[in-house]
């Protein structure tokens, strides 16, 4: 089993914990892991955009001018895509970027991720975070860790961690239901409390 050294929220070396192998430990799978963040990225998008086609566009119904004898270029209205004001070619339309990943494939893909983690020395465990609603109090304890960049997994009912690290712009908190490859790659390091491991490890084992 994969064997990771355990602190407290002074930094200091409390002991170890064994990590379940079929989650932190399995062969890394960059593929997957690219696609659960592409669709992470995808399901982000408002897909509000909007403009107006020269079919959609007030005016223009007029030819501008004759077809011959002006020397000009023929035009067949104003609002043609080449005139200032006129509609846009293959406009952007409101519409769903959204798309599905298979649940083996998003389980895979978080497994890799954990693993990388790992791999990299980048998993941080402590036996425990008790803090108080203050943000000089978090970013103490993830000064003491060396985790100044870091997305920390808590348990759900820690709502005094999540408060304490809202303020800090290079922190985010998440809680073992909504921990996402995304996030887990994006930060460089992954904060979890004992507590949180042993949950990981009862819902993606």
């Amino acid at each position: 089993m994969a064997n990771v050294k355990m602190f407290n929220m002074s930094g200091s070396e409390v002991g170890t914990i064994d990590l379940n192998d079929s989650i932190f430990a399995v062969e890394v799978n960059t593929h997957v892991m690219h696609q659960a963040v592409v669709q992470y990225l995808a399901n982000q998008r408002q897909g509000t955009q909007s403009a107006l086609t020269r079919a959609e566009v007030r005016g223009g119904g007029r030819k501008p001018w004759r077809q011959k004898g002006t020397g000009r270029a023929r035009q067949g209205s104003i609002r043609s895509p080449q005139w200032t004001g006129g509609g846009v070619v293959f406009a952007p339309k409101p519409r769903d970027y959204s798309f599905k990943l298979n649940k083996k494939v998003k389980r895979l893909a978080l497994k890799s991720a954990l693993t990388t983690k790992v791999n990299d020395g980048k998993l941080v465990v402590v036996d425990e975070l008790t803090v108080n609603p203050k943000t000089k109090e978090m970013a103490a304890v993830l000064n003491n860790l060396n985790a100044a960049k870091a997305l920390v997994v808590v348990e759900d009912n820690n709502n005094n961690a999540v408060v304490a690290a809202r303020n800090i712009p290079a922190v985010k908190t998440a809680s073992v239901n909504t921990i996402n490859v995304y996030d887990v790659l994006k930060y460089d390091s992954l904060v979890l409390t004992k507590a949180v491991v042993e949950k990981i490890e009862e819902v993606y084992a």
